[in-house]
């Protein structure tokens, strides 16, 4: 894909999302970390459903480090592998209390120190909570960046480098959030809705699924953006 191509895609994501965000609830950087350990192999759905009951009691690496895993498990045992997560989580509120005064770091190699934070997460943090111009690759933007020819790659890695190579400077900062919403509702695993996708022309994907493939027609909001609508999700300001 040539670079023409490649900004074309992104005007009409940014035009049809100017200010995009991540669609897991939180009030300040921790909730998000916390969130977004929670959410490896789970629905930002059910993310949410399990959070709304928890930070209100504990939000806080002190309140969710009193919990400890067997206070903690109650509220997240709705998510996948979460005696895991539970762990993690814990410990790394006992790390953020130890050596960071309660706070998230900044800096990716603190962050991936941290119990149960990688690359991804770390990636996530950095973009959503600080601003930095990092593109956390999970499925969904792995198989957009592949399908469309944005940027190929046979490893998440391989792809994060090439998004951040490719893609201008100017969208770098909301490029993991185009994708990622993209890639949920509209460039689907199993059935892409290619029909009502605004990039289709110029992706690259050989396999299109054609109008008649597509049972129902999408929402107008569907339409014209090519998202779903998110106005129930809360957004919340970046600290």
């Amino acid at each position: 894909m040539n670079a023409l191509k490649r900004r074309a895609i992104y005007e009409r994501l940014r035009d049809a999302n100017p200010k995009p965000t991540t669609e897991l609830e939180y009030d300040s950087p921790f909730q998000l970390l916390v969130s977004v350990m929670l959410s490896a192999q789970a629905t930002d759905r059910s993310v949410n459903a399990a959070t709304r009951k928890l930070y209100p009691i504990a939000g806080t690496p002190e309140t969710i480090a009193a919990l400890g895993v067997d206070g903690l498990g109650p509220f997240i045992r709705t998510i996948g592998l979460w005696n895991t997560k539970a762990r993690n989580v814990i410990a790394t509120c006992q790390a953020l209390i130890d050596k960071h005064h309660s706070c998230v770091p900044r800096e990716r190699a603190a962050l991936e120190a941290l119990p149960g934070v990688g690359r991804k997460t770390a990636n996530v943090v950095l973009n959503t909570a600080f601003g930095e111009p990092t593109i956390a690759v999970d499925t969904h933007i792995f198989r957009v960046a592949n399908r469309t020819g944005l940027a190929a790659g046979k490893t998440p890695l391989a792809v994060e480098r090439a998004l951040l190579k490719f893609t201008p400077d100017e969208f770098k900062q909301d490029a993991h959030h185009w994708l990622i919403l993209h890639g949920r509702y509209v460039c689907k695993a199993l059935k892409p809705d290619c029909p009502q996708c605004i990039i289709e022309d110029l992706c690259e994907y050989r396999k299109k699924t054609p109008v008649s493939a597509i049972r129902a027609p999408a929402s107008p909001v569907t339409r014209h953006t090519g998202h779903r609508a998110r106005h129930k999700a809360k957004a919340r300001s970046r600290s």
